[in-house]
C-alpha cells in the first residue's frame, strides 16, 4: 500500500456504496470505525444528490476494540432493518474493520433478518473501488434474480433489454442513460430495467425476463452480464456508444439482436462532429497531439475518437484500473504506443511531461497536472469533482454525446490559440498588460499591479535568481532576457517542449547562457 495525496480509486467498500446509493430499497450495513464514515461527503457534496446514501455504520471507536465489536454490528443491522425497512440489505466491512475479522457475513446470516442480506467479501488490500462496485452488483444480481423466470416468446412483441452499469458517482451516467433510451426507442426496443441506477431489489428479481443485456459501463456491469449470459442465455451488447462511429456500431449491434431496422436510429443527424471534422475550420487542429488517461472504457473510446473522428495524434494512452489492462494494451498497439497502466498520479505526470502533448484528456487528476504544466485539458473519465456533475444535460454517449465531446475537447485548443495570439502581441499598445480588456471598454486602463516583495529585494533580483530547473544555483543555465522574450512567442502548448529541447541542445554544445541564436539553432537541430 502506498500513501498518496491523490487516488484514482477508493477502497472496494466505496464501490459497494456506489451500488447501494444508486439503487432504491437496498440498504448497506457497513462495519466501520470512525473515519471511514464519509459516504455523505462523497455523494451529497460531489455528486450533489438530493438525498443521503443508504448506509448505516457501526462506527466503533478504539475503546470498543476491547469489547465485543461483533455485537455492535448486529445491533446496527437490526436497527437499520427496523428503521429503513429495506427490500434487501448488503453487509460488509470497511478496509479498517476488515483487520479485526468480525465476519459480518456470518453474523448477518445468523441473525434471521426480515429481508434478504447479501454478504460482501471485498478484499480491501488487494482490490479497489471499481472492482468493489462490480463485485457488489454481481452479488446483488446473483442473490436476487429469480431463476424460475420464464421469458415470453418473441413472436408478436417488441424485444426487451436490460441496461446495465449506470450507478452513483459515475461520469455522466444519468445523461448517457437519456441518450441510450432515445436510441432504443427509435429501434422499437423496450427497456426491461435499468440497473443498478434507480432499480429496486424487486426489479432485480425479474432481470431474467429481458432478451438481451446492454453493458454501458463494463467496469461496473461486465461480471454480472457474463453471469446472466450463462444463467439466462442473455447475449450482451458490448459496443459502448461513445463517439459517432461507436454509436453507429452500437445501433447496429442492438438492431441485430432485436431483429429491428437500424435505419431510423442511424438517420439521426443531430451530431455536428462529422461535419466539422470535414470542414476547412478543422484543419488547423488536425494532427494535434493528445495524451489520454482514465478508466479503460472512456480512455479507449477517447483514443478512437481522437484519431478517427477528429484527426488528432494520440501520443499517450493509459488507464488506472488494472482489471481492464488487456483492453488498454490492445488499443495502445493500434496506436503504436506503449500503454501506461498505473494508479500512481506522479508516474502519469512524468509521462505527460515527457510526451509534451498539445491536449490532455483525463480525470480530475490530469486536470491538475495539465494546469501545472501549462497544457489545455478536458475531463473524460471518473474520478471527477463537483464541476463534472453539471446541472445541464451533458452526455458522453450517442450522437448528442458526440456534440458534447466535440465542444469539450476542441474549445480548450481554440481558446489556447486565442491566448497564444494575445501573448504574441503583448508588446503591442492594444494588447499590452497595461491595456484594459477590450470587451469591457475600448480604452479603459488595467488596474495598477502592485509587486509582491518577499526575501528578494526587488523584481530585478527575482529575474536574476536561478530558475526552478537550476536547483544547484549554477548561473551557467540562465537564459538571456532577449531569449526568454523570444521563447514566449512560441505557442504555450509546445513552449515547455521547446524550452527542454533548447536546454538539452545548450548542454550538449556548452552554449551558456542561452541566447536567441542558440534558441533558433536548437530549433533547426530538432527539426532535422
Amino acid at each position: 500500500m502506498q500513501l498518496s495525496v491523490w487516488t484514482y480509486e477508493g477502497p472496494p467498500h466505496v464501490g459497494a456504496m456506489r451500488i447501494a446509493t444508486a439503487m432504491k430499497g437496498l440498504h448497506y450495513v457497513l462495519h466501520a470505525p470512525q473515519g471511514d464514515t464519509y459516504a455523505d461527503l462523497l455523494f451529497t457534496m460531489i455528486e450533489r444528490r438530493n438525498h443521503r446514501p443508504p448506509v448505516t455504520y457501526t462506527t466503533f471507536e478504539a475503546r470498543d476494540l476491547g469489547k465485543d465489536t461483533a455485537e455492535l454490528f448486529q445491533q446496527a443491522a437490526r436497527e437499520a432493518a427496523e428503521r429503513f425497512k429495506p427490500q434487501a440489505m448488503i453487509v460488509g466491512a470497511s478496509c479498517t474493520a476488515e483487520l479485526i475479522q468480525d465476519d459480518p457475513a456470518g453474523l448477518a446470516e445468523a441473525m434471521d433478518l426480515p429481508c434478504p442480506a447479501i454478504a460482501l467479501e471485498l478484499p480491501s488490500y488487494q482490490r479497489k473501488e471499481n472492482w468493489g462496485a462490480a463485485e457488489t452488483f454481481y452479488q446483488v444480481v446473483r442473490g436476487l434474480a429469480r431463476r424460475d423466470v420464464e421469458r415470453a416468446p418473441r413472436e408478436g412483441r417488441a424485444a426487451r433489454a436490460n441496461i446495465l452499469g449506470p450507478c452513483a458517482l459515475g461520469f455522466r451516467h444519468r445523461d448517457d442513460l437519456v441518450e441510450v433510451r432515445k436510441m432504443l426507442a427509435q429501434l422499437g426496443v423496450e427497456v426491461n430495467l435499468v440497473a443498478p441506477l434507480d432499480a429496486s431489489p424487486a426489479d432485480i428479481t425479474r432481470i431474467g425476463e429481458a432478451d438481451f443485456n446492454i453493458v454501458l459501463y463494463p467496469e461496473i456491469a461486465d461480471e454480472a452480464a457474463r453471469w446472466l449470459e450463462r444463467t439466462f442465455d442473455q447475449p450482451a451488447v458490448r459496443s459502448v456508444p461513445i463517439g459517432v462511429g461507436a454509436t453507429r456500431a452500437f445501433i447496429a449491434e442492438v438492431a441485430e439482436l432485436a431483429g429491428a431496422d437500424p435505419t431510423p436510429a442511424l438517420g439521426d443527424t443531430r451530431s455536428r462532429m462529422p461535419w466539422w471534422s470535414r470542414s476547412v475550420d478543422s484543419t488547423y487542429l488536425t494532427g494535434k497531439r493528445v495524451f489520454i488517461f482514465g478508466d479503460a472504457t472512456h480512455a479507449v473510446a477517447a483514443a478512437r475518437i481522437a484519431r478517427d473522428e477528429l484527426g488528432f495524434e494520440v501520443c499517450g494512452l493509459g488507464c488506472y484500473n488494472r482489471e481492464f489492462a488487456r483492453d488498454i494494451r490492445a488499443a495502445a498497439r493500434e496506436h503504436g504506443l506503449e500503454p501506461l497502466i498505473t494508479d500512481d498520479h506522479l508516474e502519469v505526470e512524468d509521462a505527460i511531461a515527457e510526451a509534451a502533448p498539445e491536449l490532455v484528456l483525463g480525470t480530475q487528476m490530469e486536470r491538475h497536472i495539465a494546469k501545472r504544466l501549462g497544457m489545455p485539458c478536458a475531463v473524460i473519465s471518473a474520478p471527477v469533482h463537483v464541476q463534472d456533475f453539471p446541472a445541464r444535460h451533458s452526455p458522453q454517449m450517442g450522437f448528442e454525446g458526440a456534440n458534447v465531446i466535440f465542444d469539450t475537447w476542441v474549445h480548450p485548443l481554440v481558446m489556447g490559440l486565442e491566448e497564444h495570439l494575445l501573448t504574441m502581441f503583448r508588446e503591442d499598445f492594444e494588447f499590452s498588460d497595461d491595456a484594459g480588456p477590450s470587451h469591457h471598454a475600448a480604452h479603459s486602463p488595467a488596474a495598477a499591479r502592485i509587486p509582491v516583495h518577499d526575501e528578494l529585494a526587488s523584481l530585478e533580483e527575482a529575474e536574476a535568481a536561478p530558475s526552478a530547473l537550476d536547483a544547484d544555483g549554477d548561473d551557467s543555465h540562465r537564459w538571456t532576457d532577449e531569449a526568454e522574450r523570444e521563447l514566449k512567442k512560441i505557442p504555450f502548448f509546445v513552449r515547455g517542449k521547446a524550452r527542454r529541447n533548447t536546454e538539452a541542445f545548450a548542454q550538449d554544445h556548452d552554449r551558456w547562457p542561452i541566447d536567441v541564436e542558440t534558441l533558433y539553432e536548437a530549433k533547426a537541430h530538432y527539426a532535422r
